[in-house]
């Protein structure tokens, strides 16, 4: 779980970032989920997007994406989610 500190610290990493997952009509599937653990592995902090397509709420979709990952949500805001998880190479070096 990560603390509010730790989550103002990881906005601020992920501010500049671009989205590297989009979510449609398809939704949370397999295949949504394998892309995005990999994409958490390699990068740890990723933003996911989701398309005014999707049927889901985004909490919704945050949710799921999290649990399935073994990610945690450090943001949601608008239709973009920021996701972390900590990966083996730790690229990332969270505050106490």
């Amino acid at each position: 779980m990560l603390s509010g500190k730790q989550k103002r610290f990881l906005r601020g990493l992920g501010h500049s970032l671009k989205p590297v997952i989009l979510v449609g009509k398809g939704e949370v599937d397999e295949g949504l989920i394998a892309e995005t653990g990999e994409a958490l592995a390699f990068h740890e902090l990723i933003k996911v997007k989701v398309l005014e397509s999707c049927l889901m709420e985004k909490t919704e979709v945050a949710q799921a994406i999290a649990v399935a990952c073994g990610a945690e949500v450090a943001q949601i805001l608008g239709r973009t989610i920021l996701l972390y998880k900590q990966s083996k190479e730790r690229k990332i070096e969270l505050p106490r």
